[in-house]
């Protein structure tokens, strides 16, 4: 199934005061100068997919200057069928969100409905950053597709939350209760466990495709790796949680579950961070959001929405055209670049058969350049 955005409407987001913009079902380029608003306008359609700033946590602060509110709007084609999809965000208030007409209760409903996949200067987080990145990194994938693994990250978050104020209360007031931490260890087992066993099928299932989308950019030059690591793996649940038991009240905080997996990523079987240069680090990121990419297109049966940030710098010829190969083919949807070179944005669009159009952007302006459309 595809699904894609045909017209885009914003009002006080970010830098833009009101913008239209109607793209094409194949590759759509913003081109511009830095800082202008072009990532803006990726951000504005992970919204409308995720109901969230891939940028941020705190919808105000994507709110235009002066302003007290946004709002966004989608109209997609999806299924033969047009979408309506509403976010209005005000300042103090909840924020909104509407699928032709209709308010969710909640946002988690619509999540997975227009699936999407962005890949940013931002993602270099995953490689430098700690555990905590690559974990939402593999939360925002299976999120999209399997509503009762969110149910359970956020009943699995609170349980662990509780249970965290419950041993600082108790480090507090040199008391203990075990039946209270017990109630909140059966909380935090029963999702941890549905969470790890989720993870490591989805890690073995992007192992090979990943690696696959690596050769392939990078010409089969170097060997790389993906390695899940959770605290799971040395034994049951309930086990380990009960024999912490004494060093959480020391820490006054949990210390075992699946909050504390990570990702180990290697290149040439050391750790990327320490021995990848800034091309292998990007072609790294590259090759894991493709595969993430192809990772939900199966599972949801839908071709997400694929956003390439300014992703061609630092990269040499070669791994620029191996890219635009990969993404311009039958096998991804509707695709959003941005990019700063007009000449670099040209180059690329002459090596591609498909529909096309090219925006210009420029201070308060957006302008069509150029479309094509073959026959």
């Amino acid at each position: 199934m595809h699904t894609y955005l045909h017209k885009l409407t914003l009002l006080n987001f970010k830098n833009y005061e009101e913008a239209s913009l109607e793209f094409c079902s194949g590759i759509n380029c913003l081109v511009g100068n830095n800082g202008i608003g072009k990532t803006n306008i990726l951000d504005t359609i992970y919204y409308l997919s995720l109901c969230k700033s891939f940028f941020t946590n705190t919808d105000s602060l994507n709110i235009r200057h002066g302003e007290e509110f946004f709002m966004l709007q989608g109209e997609y084609q999806r299924e033969e069928k047009t979408e309506h999809i509403y976010c209005g965000v005000k300042s103090g208030q909840k924020k909104i969100f509407r699928r032709n007409s209709k308010e969710y209760e909640r946002l988690s409903e619509h999540i997975g409905l227009i699936p999407v996949v962005m890949i940013s200067p931002a993602d270099s987080g995953l490689i430098i950053d700690g555990s905590e990145e690559r974990r939402k990194f593999i939360d925002s994938v299976l999120s999209q597709f399997d509503h009762q693994y969110l149910d359970d990250v956020m009943r699995y978050n609170r349980a662990v939350l509780q249970r965290n104020l419950l041993l600082k209360d108790f480090a507090r007031s040199i008391w203990f209760d075990t039946d209270m931490i017990e109630m909140w260890n059966e909380q935090i087992i029963a999702a941890g466990n549905r969470i790890f066993e989720k993870r490591k099928f989805f890690i073995n299932d992007l192992i090979p495709v990943f690696q696959h989308y690596y050769e392939l950019v990078s010409e089969g030059t170097e060997k790389v790796e993906l390695t899940y690591e959770s605290q799971l793996f040395d034994g049951d649940f309930a086990d380990l949680l009960n024999k912490s038991i004494d060093k959480d009240r020391k820490l006054q905080y949990t210390s075992i579950g699946v909050h504390k997996d990570d990702l180990a990523l290697k290149l040439g079987g050391h750790p990327i961070k320490r021995v990848g240069s800034q091309g292998q680090q990007k072609t790294f990121l590259v090759a894991l959001k493709l595969a993430q990419f192809d990772y939900i297109k199966l599972k949801s049966e839908n071709y997400p929405i694929l956003l390439l940030d300014d992703i061609f710098d630092k990269f040499d010829g070669n791994r620029v055209s191996q890219i635009i190969q990969l993404v311009s083919n039958v096998n991804f949807g509707q695709i959003f670049i941005t990019d700063t070179s007009s000449e670099r944005m040209g180059y690329i669009l002459k090596q591609i058969n498909s529909e096309y159009r090219q925006f210009h952007i420029m201070e308060k302006v957006i302008d069509l350049e150029i479309s094509n459309s073959p026959e």
